[in-house]
């Protein structure tokens, strides 16, 4: 923490009622109330372009003519964006400042969202994909440095905001694109293009924000206290010799790869079953709202534990109950797999409080969390691509089902691992 966030944090309660720059420069009175609203705004978009497609996937596989295979290179598409363009947020961030690339990520997601339901191939489709999910990408690695930046004493419950507003997101999407859909005509385009005007009230409420940022790191500047605190990209332990650090990254992929598999495939699982469009969809909404009360007690419980090995593996022990169901019974037990495979996807929260229990220093922290999530992004793109394929050419879901209740075997070993009680700098011999 640098001197200034410190001096922020001992200030009496009254003299941080206005928000505040890293550098002490007092910010418009009205910018608190707004940015808490952008920053919720902001997280609200992060998932809906993914999950509204999950719950039109098979129109939208039939409209645009797809295959298995390609249809699981759309699912794979949030990983790698995520992987390319996450690890360029902290080089924009340097470069223009956390909150104007915020908000150029809105407008990514409004972008991209605005013209894929105008495709006329899967080609366009998927490049106006990755238009939304680069500013995802962009928009999830800097909402947290926000949130410290303009709220160091509130951290706690601006992060349980965001994280809130994430999740009902993520569930509104999955709930309520095909009745929505269904109620402005049954077209599938219709039913992922209304999502593009969450994205743009989020684009108008940035902009002032994002002028209101800049005129006060100017003014900083110009004041001469404009100096970096960021930590120096070589300071810290070199995360690559650390096991706990290839633990965390490993365990990091393992988890996004059944998340994705699940948000793209879950609802076609569930109709190929049987089960309506729109009850595939609220029961995908209720594996991702699981995720909001959880992100709250996961957290606060890993960080009362000196090993948090046992957390991973009774998440995990709930994936592979839940995926044994969808196996034997998916219609039959619908609703109880879907809690089933909620709370197993509550390996999030899990990894990114282990990151901060891994390191001792700020810039073990963030190489680690750097490190962590870029490898696992990647190490989970090629998931939605192979069950795609299995399912394709297998004729059904038994063999995909069977991979993904497999690969939760390694990712319990790997949480044991990284949830032991040791530090990336122990490991690398890294004195405090």
């Amino acid at each position: 923490m640098s001197d200034e966030e410190t001096k922020t944090l001992d200030r009496p309660a009254a003299d941080r009622a206005t928000v505040t720059t890293p550098h002490g420069t007092a910010q418009p009175t009205w910018l608190g109330p707004v940015l808490i609203v952008g920053i919720v705004l902001a997280a609200l978009n992060l998932r809906p372009a993914i999950t509204s497609l999950g719950a039109l996937f098979e129109e939208t596989r039939t409209g645009l003519g797809m295959s298995g295979t390609v249809a699981g290179l759309i699912t794979s598409v949030p990983a790698l964006c995520f992987a390319v363009f996450g690890v360029t947020a902290p080089r924009l961030s340097r470069r223009f400042g956390p909150v104007a690339v915020v908000c150029a990520g809105m407008a990514a997601v409004a972008a991209g969202l605005l013209i894929r339901p105008f495709a006329d191939g899967a080609a366009g489709f998927l490049a106006a994909s990755a238009l939304s999910l680069a500013g995802i990408a962009l928009t999830n690695v800097l909402l947290p440095v926000i949130v410290k930046r303009y709220f160091p004493d509130r951290v706690g419950t601006m992060t349980g905001l965001y994280s809130m507003a994430l999740a009902a997101g993520t569930s509104l999407a999955a709930a309520a694109t095909v009745p929505l859909t269904d109620a402005l005509g049954g077209s599938w385009r219709t039913g992922l293009l209304m999502w593009a005007s969450l994205a743009v009230l989020a684009v108008l409420l940035w902009l002032p924000i994002a002028r209101a940022a800049r005129r006060a790191d100017r003014a900083a500047a110009a004041a001469g206290s404009g100096a970096s605190a960021a930590v120096r990209a070589d300071a810290g332990p070199r995360v690559a010799r650390s096991r706990t650090a290839w633990a965390l990254a490993c365990y990091f992929g393992l988890q996004a790869t059944g998340a994705y598999i699940t948000m793209g495939w879950l609802p076609q699982i569930f109709r190929d079953a049987g089960v309506s469009a729109s009850t595939a969809g609220v029961l995908l909404a209720v594996t991702m709202v699981m995720g909001v009360p959880l992100a709250f007690v996961i957290p606060g419980l890993a960080g009362r534990m000196r090993n948090q090995g046992a957390i991973a593996v009774t998440l995990g022990v709930f994936g592979l109950t839940g995926y044994l169901g969808l196996y034997f019974a998916p219609a039959a037990g619908a609703w109880a797999w879907a809690l089933l495979l909620g709370v197993s996807n509550c390996a999030f929260p899990l990894v990114i409080t282990m990151i901060g229990l891994r390191a001792k220093s700020p810039a073990g922290v963030v190489k680690l969390s750097a490190f962590a999530q870029s490898t696992g992004y990647l190490i989970s793109i090629p998931g939605p691509l192979v069950i795609g394929t299995l399912y394709q050419h297998s004729g059904g879901w038994d063999l995909p089902l069977a991979l993904m209740a497999g690969l939760l075997v390694p990712q319990i070993a790997l949480g044991v691992l990284a949830g032991r009680d040791r530090t990336i700098e122990d490991e690398c011999g890294v004195r405090d």
